[in-house]
């Protein structure tokens, strides 16, 4: 004899199957009404196979060595380790060539300007072990450093004619050099069950150093350690990455003291800092710390704050940088400023069309801790405008050092062809000074600049730039260039 919830749980159980069984008859029902149908809101029952039509070839790096590159196929055997990890190496050669016509004119007159063809290699070498275990190498075998703090590039100089004639800058030394792992897939038997956190990430060697965007440190080749903790959880937010760096060499500074002298090493400089990034509901924010100490004074203090979210249908970065010099140094190597930037961004409705709108104030004079001199100034990523291109004698058209200055920067970039292949910028811009107008750093200035960029095939990309700017303390300035730039 069945107890009263014993037979409510029959009722309940026979009503329960029933359901299922009219929802099977039903979804065969469908299935059977829609099959060999026009039916297009139908799942078809037979997988579809891979598109390869209309999908890109893989272009292949220069050399591989072990496993291709993104490609598909069996993987190889791998090897264990005594720490517990497998490993399966592969050597993967690739890089970048670039050489360029240009001509810029300052607007000092006929012997300030530069017409010249330069060219640059990027070549790299990467030994990889596994996806978190890798070596890399690099040079630049056709541009060098010189010890003004410039850069020399192979080519041929046609004017001023004091430096006519052909010009070789070959180098040898790597630019790149470094190691990086993660403690917890090299030592996979410290933690078998993954319970005790030791994910912890680290490079070692000469290697790229990039904080906020690039305005507080910008160099492609720093002796640096750094110790990384990713996926960190926080109230409030998905994920903090939080970054420890010592770097200990290489590290090159501005030179205020001399107007010839764009940036210099300091040999016996050492920086220390944190690096943190955290992504919130509403915004992705970073944060940097350093402390750098000079060779010969020039200790100073580095902040940075950074902001990036989307508000309403605009893409938007703001950023704060501020530099303390906490002693004097003769080279002035450091200086106390706060650099204040904001980039806006929009797309076009109905097309991929981009309007965008960057401004910037330096207030009293901001420096940055680390920075190349092919990079350019701290404002080298706000516009075509005061982008510096890395490549021969072409400076940025309008100057981009934020001392004691205010400016904006209003695009549109216009896309073409399905793939956007073809890519359209046109640029106005300008700066005024805050401070003393006669100084180049702080000259105001106004001009217009254009870019066109068009790919051919997988590798090829040619790049035509022109601008024209209006100095008050100097003649109009102008320039234009063409580049082929290869990747492979």
């Amino acid at each position: 004899m069945l107890k009263n919830n014993d037979s409510l749980s029959v009722n309940t159980t026979a009503r329960g199957a029933l359901l299922v069984a009219l929802a099977l008859a039903a979804t065969g029902s469908a299935r059977a009404e829609g099959k060999g149908t026009d039916d297009t809101s139908r799942f078809s029952d037979k997988p579809a196979p891979l598109d390869l039509a209309t999908f890109p070839q893989r272009p292949p790096p220069l050399l591989e060595l072990g496993d291709k590159f993104l490609s598909t196929g069996n993987l190889q055997k791998g090897y264990t380790l005594p720490t517990g990890e497998v490993i399966s190496p592969n050597f993967w050669v690739f890089g970048s060539d670039r050489t360029a016509i240009q001509t810029f004119d300052n607007g000092g007159g006929a012997k300030t300007r530069v017409t010249e063809w330069a060219n640059r290699l990027d070549l790299f070498g990467n030994l990889q072990f596994s996806p978190t275990e890798r070596i890399l190498v690099g040079f630049r075998p056709v541009d060098q450093a010189l010890p003004n703090g410039s850069s020399a590039f192979s080519g041929y100089r046609f004017e001023p004619t004091a430096t006519h004639g052909p010009q070789e800058a070959f180098s040898a030394t790597p630019r790149t050099l470094f190691f990086e792992g993660e403690l917890g897939e090299m030592f996979p038997r410290l933690d078998d069950h993954d319970r005790k956190n030791f994910d912890y990430g680290f490079a070692v060697g000469r290697q790229p150093l990039t904080l906020q965007d690039g305005i507080m440190a910008n160099d492609n080749s720093v002796d640096m350690f750094s110790l990384t903790r990713n996926s960190v959880v926080i109230p409030g937010g998905s994920t903090l990455r939080i970054s420890g760096l010592v770097a200990a060499g290489q590290i090159e500074r501005p030179n205020y003291s001399n107007a010839n002298v764009a940036n210099g090493k300091d040999k016996g400089a050492i920086l220390t800092g944190i690096d943190m990034a955290a992504d919130f509901p509403v915004s992705t924010l970073e944060a940097d710390l350093l402390y750098e100490s000079g060779s010969h004074g020039g200790d100073a203090f580095y902040a940075g704050l950074g902001s990036i979210q989307r508000i309403g249908k605009l893409n938007t970065t703001f950023r704060v940088n501020t530099s303390v010099a906490l002693e004097p140094d003769l080279q002035q190597r450091v200086t106390s400023g706060t650099l204040v930037t904001m980039q806006l961004s929009y797309t076009l409705p109905g097309s991929q069309d981009l309007v965008y709108l960057d401004g910037f104030v330096g207030i009293d004079r901001f420096s940055s801790a680390d920075r190349d001199p092919s990079a350019g100034g701290p404002l080298g990523n706000l516009g075509i405008l005061n982008a510096a291109v890395g490549l021969g004698q072409y400076g940025a058209p309008i100057s981009n050092q934020a001392d004691r200055a205010a400016g904006a920067a209003l695009g549109y970039q216009l896309f073409f062809g399905e793939l956007h292949r073809t890519q359209l910028i046109f640029e106005v811009g300008g700066r005024a000074s805050t401070g003393h107008p006669n100084l180049l750093r702080q000259q105001a200035a106004e001009g217009i600049g254009a870019r066109f960029q068009q790919a051919f095939g997988r590798r090829f990309i040619l790049i035509l730039d022109t601008f024209g700017v209006n100095r008050d303390t100097a003649s109009a300035a102008v320039g234009g260039r063409v580049e082929w730039l290869t990747k492979f």
